[in-house]
């Protein structure tokens, strides 16, 4: 199976889950992700804002505000094949429809941040291995800006136990994940000491 057909493949499974199982399966995934050591020692987190049927953010990231840490969402400049990070004060009332329709922050609510300054990323994607590796949309954003980051941040996914496969094509240039988060597992790929 080719990389597109593999997202084909995916993208189909699941938008034929209804709204009730995304909804649940996403709660029990926001717990865990708000369980992690390395969540709850960070003090800026960059998460995506869920579109169509991805795992869905929006209580991680409503929890990020109210635990006083600093919520970064991506705004993505296709003009250039960047996603610029924008710190988010009023989660959602600071978010427009932007590319793609994805809610990005309104232009006089951008507030740019350094990716440096980012302790972990939670990163959308379409299909994981269990070997950390992820399948993305195809337009090399978020792996082009992971490159940017501390090397020290934590790489997080969220995904549907349906999107786990066991192979999805990586490339030379796709960077790995550190944690993979389903509704039934929490999967670290880092080396153990």
């Amino acid at each position: 199976m080719s990389k597109n057909e593999l997202r084909k493949n995916v993208i189909a499974g699941r938008n034929a889950m209804p709204l009730h199982q995304i909804e649940a399966t996403s709660a029990a995934i926001a717990d865990k992700v708000l369980a992690l050591p390395e969540y709850i020692r960070a003090t800026t987190v960059m998460a995506y804002v869920d579109f169509r049927n991805e795992v869905q953010t929006a209580f991680i990231n409503k929890s990020i505000l109210q635990q006083g840490k600093r919520l970064v969402v991506p705004i993505t400049d296709v003009a250039n094949k960047k996603l610029i990070p924008s710190q988010v004060i009023h989660f959602p009332n600071d978010l427009t429809p932007g590319t793609w329709g994805i809610l990005e922050p309104k232009p006089e609510c951008v507030r740019p941040v350094e990716p440096g300054e980012i302790d972990l990323v939670i990163i959308p994607g379409v299909a994981f291995d269990t070997a950390g590796n992820r399948l993305g949309y195809g337009g090399g954003f978020y792996d082009r800006f992971l490159l940017r980051i501390r090397k020290d941040a934590t790489l997080v996914s969220l995904a549907f136990e349906l999107q786990v496969r066991p192979n999805v094509y990586p490339g030379e240039y796709d960077v790995p994940i550190h944690i993979l988060i389903t509704e039934d597992r929490v999967l670290d790929f880092r080396p153990k000491c």
